[in-house]
C-alpha cells in the first residue's frame, strides 16, 4: 500500500518510554493560557506550568470531555498552537494524525505500510513519541522509519531506514527510544553495533546523517541534553551503558557500563539531569548510578545502588530531592523519594498506581498509574501523602490496563491514552 500523504478529510470526519530540574515547580514562573507539549514529557519535562488547574477532584476523576478511538501503540500525544498530533497503528499500517485539540475534528494524516511483530506478545504499535518544531513533526516507528513531515498539511518531507541504514537487530520490543531534537539535529539512539552507529545524529532539514558514534545496542531511553560548566552535552543511556556525548560533533566524552546481567534485559528509564549531576536507573537488577560532570568534562561517581530501580517510569527532581515510580513488575512497583547526592531511600510506599509517570503541577505531583488510577501526590521529601485518587480497583479505571502512555496536559485539559482511546478531561477551575 503507498504511502497517504497529507490526505484531508471532510471537516467532520473524527479519527479514531524519563525530567529534568523542575525547582520549586516552576514557582512564580508558571504561565497563564495555554502552553505548547511538543515531545515527550513536554517542553519543561514533565513540568505542568499552566495556572488555574483543578486537583481535588474525587473517585470519578476530572469531568470528560470527549473520548474518540484510537489505534495501538505508546506514543504520547503531542500539541502545539492547539494542533494534537497523535502516532498510532490500525492494522497494517502506522498512522500520524493531527486533530484540533479541542473538537478532535481531523486536519489530516500521513500513514505508511508496517509488519512489526513484538516477540513477547506486547503492542505491534510505535513506541517512540513525534515531535513538533516549528512547521515539521518528527515521528520514528516501531520498525525504524523516521520521518519528517509538514505540519500544516501531512506530507512526507523526507524519510530515513535506520534499521536498513545501519544493520539494526531487532530489540527485544522494537525500535523504542524517542529521537532528541538537538538544535538543527535529531539525535537518535539507532543501536547500529556492528556499523558503529550506537548514535546517529541527522540534519533536520533533509535527514543526512552529520555523525554517528559509539557500537552501542539501542535502549528505550531519551537522551537528554544540558549545558554544564559552559558545554553543551547530551547523556545516553543506550543498551551498554550512560553516555556523554558533545552533539555538534558526537565527540565521545566518556561512557559508564551500566546494564543487566541478564541478556533478556532493557534501559527503558531516561536520565534525569540536576545542575551537574546525572542519575540513570533500570530494573532486572540493576539498580540506580549518579555521577557529577566535572568542569573539565570528565566525571565522578558518586554513588551505585541496587535501589531505586526504575522499568520505565520518569525521574523528576524537586531540589535534590528525586521522586518516581520503581519496580519491575505491577506487584513490585513502589513509589519513592531519595536524596540525589547520595542516594539514600528517604521513604518508599506502595500504592494503588502500580508503575506510573508523574507531572509537576505546582507543589504536587499529578499521578498516572499502569491500571487507569489517576492520583495526586504531595510533593513532600519527608513523608508520602495522596491527596486524591480516582478509584482504585483495575475494572473501574478511567482507562483500560496497559495505561503505559505518560500524560499531557494543554490548555487546562488532561489527555490520557491507552491502546484502544484517547480520553480528554477538564483540569480547569472555571
Amino acid at each position: 500500500m503507498e504511502e497517504t500523504e497529507g490526505r484531508v478529510p471532510p471537516v467532520n470526519l473524527l479519527f479514531p518510554l524519563i525530567a529534568v530540574l523542575s525547582p520549586g515547580f516552576g514557582g512564580d514562573e508558571k504561565a497563564p493560557g495555554p502552553i505548547d507539549w511538543p515531545c515527550l514529557y513536554g517542553a519543561d519535562d514533565g513540568v505542568v506550568r499552566e495556572q488555574g488547574l483543578k486537583l481535588d477532584w474525587g473517585e470519578g476523576g476530572p469531568p470528560e470531555l470527549w473520548r474518540m478511538d484510537v489505534g495501538v501503540g505508546y506514543s504520547q500525544p503531542v500539541i502545539a498552537g492547539g494542533k494534537l498530533v497523535l502516532f498510532h497503528r490500525k492494522g497494517d499500517r502506522e498512522i500520524v494524525v493531527c486533530l484540533d485539540a479541542k473538537s478532535r475534528e481531523q486536519l489530516w494524516e500521513f500513514g505508511y505500510p508496517s509488519a512489526y511483530v513484538d516477540r513477547y506478545g506486547y503492542s505491534g504499535g510505535p513506541r517512540c513519541t513525534p515531535i513538533l518544531s516549528g512547521k515539521r513533526v518528527y515521528t520514528l516507528g516501531a520498525e525504524g522509519k523516521l520521518h519528517a513531515i509538514d505540519f500544516s498539511k501531512g506530507a512526507k518531507l523526507w524519510a530515513r531506514d535506520i534499521v536498513a541504514d545501519y544493520a539494526v537487530e531487532q530489540g527485544f520490543f522494537g525500535v523504542g527510544a524517542t529521537p532528541l531534537l538537538e538544535g538543527d539535529r535529531l539525535i537518535v539512539n539507532v543501536g547500529g553495533k556492528t556499523t558503529d552507529a550506537g548514535i546517529v545524529a541527522f540534519a533536520t532539514g533533509d535527514g543526512k546523517t552529520l555523525w554517528k558514534a559509539t557500537p552501542h545496542g539501542a535502549s528505550y531511553a531519551t537522551p537528554k541534553a544540558a549545558t554544564i560548566h559552559g558545554q553543551r552535552h547530551v547523556f545516553v543511556l543506550t543498551e551498554g551503558g550512560l553516555v556523554d556525548l558533545d552533539p555538534a560533533n558526537g565527540n565521545v566524552r566518556w561512557k559508564v557500563p551500566f546494564r543487566s546481567r541478564l541478556y533478556e534485559s532493557v534501559n527503558a528509564t531516561s536520565p534525569l539531569v540536576v545542575g551537574d549531576i546525572v542519575m540513570v536507573s533500570a530494573t532486572y537488577g540493576t539498580g540506580a548510578l549518579a555521577v557529577k560532570v566535572n568542569a573539565d568534562g570528565t566525571y565522578k561517581e558518586l554513588w551505585k545502588a541496587r535501589v531505586p530501580d526504575s522499568h520505565f517510569s520518569n525521574l523528576t527532581a524537586v531540589g535534590n530531592d528525586v521522586f518516581g515510580f520503581m519496580g519491575r513488575h505491577e506487584g513490585d512497583s513502589e513509589l519513592f523519594c531519595c536524596d540525589l547526592a547520595t542516594g539514600k531511600i528517604r521513604w518508599k510506599v506502595e500504592t494503588p498506581l502500580g508503575r506510573g509517570q508523574l507531572l509537576c503541577v505546582g507543589d504536587k505531583f499529578l499521578a498516572w498509574g499502569e491500571r487507569g488510577c489517576l492520583g495526586v501526590i504531595e510533593a513532600n521529601p519527608k513523608q508520602f501523602k495522596l491527596a486524591t485518587t480516582t478509584n482504585p480497583d483495575p475494572r473501574h479505571g478511567l482507562l483500560r490496563y496497559p495505561t503505559w502512555t505518560p500524560p499531557v496536559v494543554y490548555d487546562g485539559r488532561l489527555y490520557l491514552r491507552n491502546e484502544t482511546t484517547l480520553l480528554c478531561l477538564d483540569l480547569r477551575t472555571k
